[in-house]
């Protein structure tokens, strides 16, 4: 049978040492930008070593200078228009991506040098830590574009820093470093640059040395009660952002960042 930590996978790097298992995103032509096909390795790894009861820690983490660009919106799939159904189904790669993530019953750390953008404080939110290099810093540039964040991480971003962070955080789009993101609970800990890593391996040296059955119990039971009513508040959050990618503003929002620029919004 196929091992998935052995498996030489096109945009993953995976070691494993004992216990944990360390993968690496690995697009550095695009400064880890999420493509289609960066998503669906990292959801099908995920749901390969999603009850693998010989790993007891999963650290995730990108290159020295940067974790993730976030979303590739310069990558596109078909040349033919898709139909709206095909559209649908196929903004759902980032969510599936961020579920399967989050099913892991090991413990997962996430370990951030750098920029993390977007989709990529989407994929991190998922996770169970987050430990941040100094001078590493979160962004969220979706609402000043003109379309909604999805994904379906609000409810992740609210649970780790509360409702006025969480919205401050999502509307405004600024950069959030790391000791900002440790004092709102973004992050659990601020490493010297460049020891993130190293930093998330202790970690995950202590959760190897607890004894992994009430640790998964720990882990599941914390879940449940924090994530009950995500669905119902994310539900609709693909439809929400194919509504908004129609939009006048969103084309505006574009526009402006690309021409450095404040935008011009009509709320159209």
């Amino acid at each position: 049978m196929d091992d998935p930590v052995a498996r030489d996978w096109r945009f993953l790097k995976v070691d494993q040492e004992g216990p944990t298992v360390v993968v690496r995103l690995h697009r550095p032509e695009a400064r880890n930008a999420l493509n289609t096909g960066l998503m669906v390795e990292l959801t099908e790894f995920a749901r390969a070593i999603r009850r693998r009861t010989d790993i007891s820690t999963v650290i995730l983490t990108g290159s020295d200078r940067y974790f993730s660009a976030g979303a590739d919106l310069a990558a596109q799939g078909e040349r033919r228009r898709p139909t709206l159904l095909e559209t649908r189904e196929a903004v759902m790669a980032g969510p599936d991506m961020c579920e399967a993530w989050e099913q892991v019953e090991a413990v997962t750390i996430a370990a951030i040098e750098g920029y993390c953008i977007g989709g990529g404080c989407a994929l991190v939110a998922a996770c169970d830590f987050r430990i941040l290099g100094e001078g590493a810093y979160l962004r969220l540039p979706e609402v000043p574009l003109g379309i909604n964040m999805s994904w379906r991480s609000i409810p992740r971003i609210h649970a780790l820093v509360g409702p006025a962070r969480a919205k401050q955080f999502v509307m405004f789009g600024e950069a959030v470093h790391a000791a900002e993101g440790l004092s709102w609970g973004f992050c659990e800990e601020v490493a010297p640059a460049g020891g993130a890593l190293e930093a998330a391996q202790r970690w995950a040296a202590k959760v190897a040395a607890l004894p992994p059955l009430p640790v998964r119990m720990t882990k599941e039971a914390v879940d449940a009660l924090d994530k009950a009513n995500h669905h119902a508040a994310t539900f609709m959050d693909r439809d929400q952002y194919l509504l908004t990618r129609l939009s006048d503003d969103f084309r505006e929002g574009v526009a402006a960042f690309f021409e450095k620029r404040p935008g011009k919004f009509s709320g159209d």
